[in-house]
């Protein structure tokens, strides 16, 4: 299927050197997008910009995955099991396996604060 949209000239051109890899480019836009009205983080860049804003322990502590993205990892875990994921899927995972890392590590040394109270 081909689409055809309007965009500026300066995307244009970011755009045309990664030609070959816009399916991927989109997919990865829309996944973020429609997980951007879920509660939760949805990736890497929310989960920085979370952290950047200085949150409290108790909010680091409450800090869960969207729905979207608790479905996108179960839905990779199960493909994993059964018939292996393609490249662009165990770089999507190496993504979450990063996302997560990071919150744990908040999360750890949240609790810590709290602990010395």
């Amino acid at each position: 299927m081909q689409i055809k949209v309007d965009i500026p000239d300066e995307l244009a051109l970011r755009l045309s050197l990664l030609q070959d890899q816009l399916p991927q480019i989109l997919e990865l836009g829309l996944r973020e997008w429609n997980a951007m009205e879920q509660s939760g983080f949805s990736g890497l860049a929310e989960v920085l910009e979370f952290l950047a804003n200085l949150p409290t322990s108790e909010e680091i502590l409450a800090l869960k995955p969207s729905e979207a993205l608790q479905q996108q990892v179960e839905q990779l875990l199960e493909k994993n099991r059964t018939v292996g994921l393609t490249s662009d899927e165990a770089r999507s995972w190496q993504q979450y396996e990063y996302i997560e890392h990071l919150v744990r590590m908040a999360k750890a040394k949240a609790l810590l604060r709290l602990k010395a109270l």
